[in-house]
């Protein structure tokens, strides 16, 4: 059931390998949606606010908490396309360790910090109560996310990325079902959004857990492979830190322009809210075409193939660009149309948020064939093991939204923070690029 990428047409198999995690990703994007949905149709533009006002430092410590895991996986692929299993296994039951600990360390201080972050991020008042048990809930829940996550990314690492979709889609049904539960017949408000969303991954996680177990002998530790190794450790958190920090970097520049944006009202709160979860789901592919060629990076950095591992990542760049110019224009001639998805349009204010996100999604759209670059040559860079260098480009975007949000938001508005992004994707982009051609060419001493 495990498959290699390490023969045979490039292309084709990224976007094979690809399609399970594109519909994973529209899958998580499409229950994070409902609960916008559900929540803004049934209980206004303010419960939508609460929802959406966290984004950003859900971004940070989730980011944090994905891109470890992903890190994890990283060695775990290089063991895998070098066919030696027995350490792929060493690796694997360190990284169970290491993924406990974090477990009770993040899970303990974002608890604590929730009050003081609400108020870094200038949360309206209408909507503070709310929001801190909307982010309380979501951050009790992070032991199911790290979990999720790490079990995913070690199905991936092996060739699977058909497996962590199904238990996603079983996840997101379940949790539709728990939003509607949870708001419309119990009347848990927001908070019954956030207990819909842990529950819902707590049972992706442990559907995970118990499939590795039974379908995958490869997987299993060896009761003498138990143990902790401090070298395997060190290499571990070597590759998961730098990229778990690149998430965070870059959230704490969405975070100081989301702080910007909240502090114009509670009408762009509502409107970056409806935005940021189209946004979102409009970039699914890139995640999952760049996940694909990380692995496939991986696997053929074990197995030694530097040709393969050029043609990959320049394959894998060129569909991003396409999917962006594509989705970008849909994004400049529908972004409104998509924004009543989650509010109805009766005029007055609510008119107005949409036509806030419209012309969010809009500004937006011109620069999406940047990401389809960005996302695969940094985690292209990351696959290869050169995590410390594709960190600046967390730092190169949490920079570029920094100055945009504190600098001129304050000034001009609304429409800086509608290109803030940008200038982050542009910048970050470049310097990814430079990077991903000076380690690929440089870097890599094996030349068959």
């Amino acid at each position: 059931m495990t498959k290699t990428m390490t023969d045979g047409p490039i292309l084709p198999q990224i976007l094979k390998f690809s399609i399970p995690l594109l519909l994973g990703n529209i899958v998580q994007q499409t229950y994070n949606m409902m609960d916008a949905v559900i929540v803004g149709r049934s209980l206004g533009a303010n419960a939508l606010g609460a929802v959406g006002a966290t984004s950003s430092v859900q971004f940070l410590v989730l980011g944090l908490c994905i891109g470890m895991c992903v890190g994890f996986a990283v060695p775990v692929a290089q063991r895998f396309g070098a066919g030696d299993h027995a350490d792929m296994r060493r690796f694997i039951y360190n990284s169970y360790i290491l993924t406990g600990i974090s477990m009770l360390i993040i899970t303990t201080v974002t608890a604590l910090l929730c009050s003081p972050i609400l108020h870094v991020l200038r949360t309206p008042d209408q909507i503070f109560h709310e929001t801190y048990l909307y982010l309380l809930i979501i951050f009790l829940g992070i032991p199911a996310t790290l979990s999720y996550n790490l079990l995913s990314s070690i199905l991936r690492a092996v060739g699977d990325s058909t497996t962590p979709f199904i238990f996603l889609v079983i996840s997101a049904c379940l949790n539709i079902f728990l939003d509607l539960f949870c708001i419309l017949i119990l009347h848990l408000g927001v908070p019954g959004a956030a207990l819909a969303t842990i529950t819902s991954q707590a049972v992706s996680a442990v559907l995970c857990f118990l499939y590795m177990r039974k379908k995958y002998p490869i997987l299993s530790i060896r009761p003498e492979e138990r143990y902790f190794d401090k070298k395997k450790a060190g290499k571990l958190l070597y590759m998961a830190l730098p990229m778990g920090l690149q998430f965070s970097i870059t959230a704490i520049g969405s975070m100081v322009m989301q702080s910007a944006n909240n502090s114009l009202g509670s009408l762009y709160t509502s409107a970056f809210s409806a935005s940021l979860r189209i946004k979102q789901m409009a970039m699914c592919p890139f995640d999952a075409i760049a996940s694909a060629v990380s692995t496939f990076v991986g696997q053929n950095y074990g197995a030694r193939k530097r040709e393969r591992i050029k043609r990959g990542i320049l394959e894998g760049a060129s569909a991003g660009v396409v999917y962006g110019i594509a989705i970008g224009l849909v994004l400049i001639f529908f972004g409104r149309d998509l924004s009543t998805l989650f509010l109805s349009d009766k005029g007055g204010v609510t008119a107005r948020i949409l036509d806030a996100s419209a012309l969010f999604l809009k500004c937006s759209g011109f620069f999406y064939w940047s990401l389809g670059i960005l996302n695969v040559v940094r985690l292209a860079v990351q696959a290869l093991g050169y995590s410390n260098l594709a960190i600046f480009s967390g730092v190169i975007e949490m920079a570029a939204r920094s100055v945009m949000a504190l600098c001129f938001a304050p000034a001009y508005g609304f429409i800086v923070i509608c290109f803030t992004d940008q200038a982050a994707w542009i910048t970050a982009t470049i310097y990814s690029s430079l990077i991903c051609a000076y380690v690929v060419r440089k870097k890599l001493s094996f030349t068959s």
